[in-house]
């Protein structure tokens, strides 16, 4: 089954990582790799790059910014195959910003292969 790994980090905690920062991050990404259950993944660009676009009674309003404001922030995410939640836990529990910030675990929706017409 397939699950988002959504990387919350506090705002503070965005600064790039120095290159045994790097090397963690490196190293989870190989780690998923070599056990064949990465499916994706990115870093996000910072707060500063996001647009937030809603529809209302018809009309579309663009705002700079995330959705919510929060005291963590979107940085990334990782979508793995694996075979049930507790494995995407513990690759969870693995991830470099676990320690400093959040990492929200979230199954994919299992749609219908073919879009009704």
């Amino acid at each position: 089954m397939k699950y988002m790994l959504l990387l919350y980090v506090p705002p503070e905690g965005r600064d790039h990582p120095d290159a045994a920062g790097m090397e963690a991050w490196f190293g989870y990404t190989r780690a998923l790799q070599e056990a064949g259950v990465l499916v994706a993944g990115d870093a996000l660009q910072g707060l500063e790059a996001a647009t937030t676009v809603r529809v209302r009674g018809g009309e579309t309003l663009v705002a700079d910014g995330p959705f919510a404001e929060t005291k963590e922030m979107l940085g990334g995410y990782y979508l793995i195959d694996v075979p049930d939640l507790d494995a995407a836990l513990a690759w969870a529990a693995k991830v470099p910003n676990a320690p400093y910030g959040s990492v929200e675990v979230r199954p994919l929706m299992e749609l219908p292969a073919e879009v009704p017409a």
